[in-house]
Formats: structure tokens, C-alpha cells, sequence
């Protein structure tokens, strides 16, 4: 296979143009320098959750279920403050989070997982705020809460403001331990997700007729697909990933279900050719 050396204009025109919405998983934390201070896998954060408390054999490797187990066994409150240590350290950004907050146009970014490289990228600018999803156990009744570039607590309507919206939709450690883990937690977003009422109001606006880019995701979970497919809703027809290696059978099924054009390529060489730096190679 010949080694692809260019992007997609339209990938890399759209980003600067805000017409390409950046989609982040946790497997972005793989470019941080040296490596993340906070677990990167779901894989990972159930293998620091079970450190804490004896779990089931058969479900220690799955982070809904042991987080549940968690809940259920330790209380609630136990399960945020493992959470919360667990992903206690800052995290400096990565050149991604770096290039991606300097986009001239930047409406919304979308940020999977629950540390804060993103908002450590944003953090020179005034002019953003985030959204986070709130777990039903702990905000019954309201599905996200509004913050500003400061982290203070905002009503909606202050979204309408900023110039770029950062939509952490499974919650985040900062700045209010916002945790969307346990299987209960995704039971009650799941229920009403199908109608859309979890996704914040502006994020569907302004998703509206946008491409989305897949980094440092794996869609061979059904979670992540549901929540990918519901956050790219009524968006356009045409969107990308970048997967390395081979995909699973629901991988493939699903980037064809969503017309998403697969970028087959480590994510540190796609980074190197979207930012023009020097790709650094790791012995």
C-alpha cells in the first residue's frame, strides 16, 4: 500500500473553516509527551477502579459494569472520588489539543473522555465555555451542565456567546467531577438519547450540515457508537476517522452505515501531516 503523504482538502480546509467538527476520544492522550498522567483506555480506568475495591471476576475489565458494582456496593459518592483521582492530574496538551484550540473558526469540539487536555489547550482564550453530560444519580432531572472559561457555573443561554463551545458529553473531572461511568448512568441517557433530549440544544445547532472528525476513537463498543451516532445526528452525510490497523466486523459496519472515510494511519503520523511538524519516532 503506498503510504499516504497528504490530507483530504476538505478535511483540512473544513477544520480551518469550522465547517469539520473535531471529535476527540480518549486515545488522543497517546500523543501526550511522555504519557498521559491519567488513564487513556476505558480498559485502563476499570483496571484502577477494581485496584480499589474487589470486583467480580467476570466484569473487572469493564469499566460500565465495575463502576456499577462501585455504586451499588460503596455508594455513589465513593465511585466519584475514585473517579476523581483518578484523573486528578492535569494534563498538558498534546500538538493536537495545541493545533485544535488555535483554529481561527471553532464552533464546537467534542471531547469523549473525562480529563482536561482540551480545556488546558483553550485556556489562553476567554471566549469558549463547555458543556458537560451530568450523571442522572447526581443532577436528576437535568442532563448538562454550562460552564465558562473559568469553570463558574452558567445558565444555558450563556452558550450563545462564545465563540467555541466544548461539549464534553460523558462528563469531565473539571471543573465539577461530572461522571457519566456506571451502566445506570448510560441507562438513563441512553433511554432518552434516541430523542435527542441529553444533546445539548446548541451542540444540535450547530452540528447542523458539519462533518465530524474521529480522533483517537474505537467504535467497537456499542457505547461509543450510540453516542457518535447521536452526537453526529442531522449533521451531514460525510465524515472521517483515523483508525489505524485492522477494524472489527462492527467497526466496519458502522464507519459504512455513517459514510465515514477511513484514515488508515497512526494517529501521532496523521497529527505530523495536519500540523506540518516533524514526525518524532519513539524506539
Amino acid at each position: 500500500m503506498t503510504k499516504q503523504t497528504t490530507l483530504p482538502p476538505q478535511l483540512t480546509d473544513g477544520l480551518a473553516g469550522g465547517r469539520v467538527i473535531p471529535y476527540f476520544g480518549p486515545g488522543v492522550l497517546d500523543l501526550i509527551p511522555g504519557g498521559a498522567p491519567v488513564p487513556s483506555a476505558p480498559e485502563a480506568l476499570a483496571a484502577i477502579l477494581t485496584s480499589k475495591v474487589t470486583v467480580p471476576h467476570k466484569i473487572r475489565n469493564r469499566l460500565t459494569a465495575a463502576a456499577q458494582f462501585i455504586e451499588n456496593f460503596k455508594h455513589r459518592k465513593t465511585l466519584t472520588t475514585y473517579m476523581g483521582e483518578a484523573f486528578a492530574p492535569k494534563v498538558k496538551p498534546s500538538s493536537l489539543h495545541v493545533y485544535i484550540a488555535a483554529l481561527p473558526n471553532l464552533p464546537l469540539w467534542v471531547d469523549a473522555w473525562y480529563d482536561d487536555a482540551s480545556q488546558n489547550a483553550l485556556a489562553g482564550r476567554s471566549d469558549w465555555g463547555q458543556v458537560q453530560g451530568l450523571s442522572q444519580s447526581e443532577h436528576f432531572g437535568t442532563w448538562v451542565g454550562y460552564y465558562d472559561a473559568l469553570g463558574i457555573p452558567m445558565p444555558e443561554d450563556t452558550a450563545a456567546g462564545w465563540n467555541t463551545l466544548l461539549y464534553k458529553p460523558i462528563g469531565g473531572a473539571r471543573p465539577a467531577a461530572n461522571f457519566l461511568v456506571s451502566d445506570t448512568d448510560y441507562v438513563e441517557v441512553l433511554t432518552e438519547i434516541d430523542i435527542q433530549t441529553p444533546i445539548p440544544p446548541k451542540v444540535q445547532e450547530i452540528r447542523t450540515g458539519r462533518h465530524f472528525l474521529f480522533l483517537g476513537c474505537r467504535f467497537n463498543d456499542q457505547l461509543q457508537r450510540t453516542f457518535a451516532r447521536q452526537v453526529m445526528k442531522r449533521s451531514s452525510d460525510h465524515h472521517w476517522a483515523v483508525l489505524p490497523g485492522e477494524l472489527t466486523r462492527n467497526e466496519l459496519r458502522f464507519l459504512e452505515e455513517q459514510n465515514i472515510q477511513h484514515i488508515d494511519m497512526p494517529l501521532q503520523e496523521f497529527v505530523a501531516l495536519l500540523t506540518g511538524e516533524k514526525l518524532e519516532v519513539h524506539s
